[in-house]
């Protein structure tokens, strides 16, 4: 029984379609790796910041909020999934932050830097 053969030009089409969806998830998990990074850092500016109020409820309840968001969107980059309604709902919060919470300048400028890092990697998505 004689099997068939694959062609050496159907072999090379394989082989370019296979590079190519290799090459797609690559760039799709640097995307997602870029995008954790961005999350990372303004975990800890939010968390640098936190560490300033002192009794205030409602100020509390605006970092957890924010806090909260941000890692529901980055479990979700965990995996695979770039959830836009989270990340925009984020973007919201951490404005809240930024505009009724009682920052330190550096905090202040520091969140704001992010706000548009976070706003940025919603634009290019």
């Amino acid at each position: 029984m004689m099997t068939p053969m694959i062609s050496r030009r159907r072999a090379a089409q394989m082989l370019v379609g296979v590079a190519t969806a290799g090459s797609g998830m690559l760039l799709r998990g640097q995307e997602y790796s870029r995008a954790r990074d961005v999350v990372a850092k303004v975990q800890e500016d939010l968390q640098r910041a936190a560490d300033f109020i002192r009794n205030n409820d409602k100020e509390r309840d605006r970092y957890h909020e924010v806090q909260r968001r941000l890692s529901d969107f980055d479990r979700d980059l965990t995996r695979g999934k770039f959830d836009k309604g989270k990340l925009d709902q984020a973007i919201d919060d951490l404005k809240d932050v930024v505009n009724n919470n009682t920052l330190e300048s550096h905090d202040r400028d520091a969140l704001r830097d992010d706000l548009a890092a976070l706003r940025t990697l919603r634009d290019v998505r």
